[in-house]
């Protein structure tokens, strides 16, 4: 009898096709998405080295301007600045001059006007107020200063037989008190003309709406109102 031995039979693996890669073509989508970016970069970065190059005619300040002031052509003088992307926030010597304009808030000498420092008189928040002042003045205390009022009150009257400048037993002296701080100085009127030698100089104030009633008072009271520019003493 005949033994038939079976060889095992092998299975061959599925060959697959090879996938073969493509270049790109032009109308293929990433391709084109591509091209757009790298133009919208180049076209980006050109236009930001033009305007951070460009020079523009803005006003600055020819001399401080302080609030409540009209402002004219004369007041400022046109310089060429570098503004960049900030052109918008001043005055541009193109665009001119608001109609009827008032100086809203202090700007310095030289200082380039923004465009939010002029405005209507209706949106002054502040009131200009005449102070004699009789003490020495610093010569800090200028238009455009900020400075600090004080009111000192006057000394009370002596009692029967005491000494001058004495007060009664127990009763101390009253106290000089700052009413506002940080006021700034529209004007200083040196009394140019005025018959009395060493007479008191008159100090224009702008004074805010709310602090109107503490300094009014003060300059109606018997004592006397002395400025302190804002930083220490001049």
């Amino acid at each position: 009898m005949t033994t038939t031995t079976e060889r095992p039979v092998r299975v061959e693996p599925e060959q697959r096709p090879a996938v073969r890669l493509r270049r790109p073509g032009w109308k293929d989508p990433r391709l084109l998405v591509g091209i757009v970016v790298v133009a919208l970069s180049v076209a980006l970065g050109s236009w930001a080295v033009s305007t951070a190059s460009r020079t523009v005619t803005v006003y600055a300040a020819g001399a401080a301007l302080t609030p409540g002031t009209p402002v004219t052509a004369a007041d400022l003088r046109a310089v060429e600045v570098r503004l960049g992307t900030q052109v918008d926030r001043y005055l541009l010597v193109a665009d001119g001059l608001p109609d009827e304009a008032v100086v809203l808030r202090t700007v310095a000498a030289g200082e380039l006007v923004p465009a939010s420092s002029l405005g209507a008189a209706a949106d002054l928040a502040v009131r200009a107020v005449a102070v004699p002042v009789t003490t020495g003045l610093s010569e800090r205390i200028v238009a455009g200063a900020a400075v600090d009022v004080w009111y000192v009150p006057e000394p009370p009257a002596p009692t029967t037989g005491a000494e001058p400048g004495s007060t009664a037993a127990g009763d101390e002296p009253p106290q000089p008190a700052m009413l506002v701080g940080g006021v700034t100085v529209a004007q200083v009127d040196e009394g140019e003309g005025t018959l009395v030698v060493g007479g008191p100089t008159t100090v224009h104030l702008l004074v805010g709406v709310d602090d109107l009633p503490a300094v009014l008072a003060a300059v109606a009271g018997d004592g006397t109102i002395a400025l302190v520019p804002v930083g220490g003493a001049g």
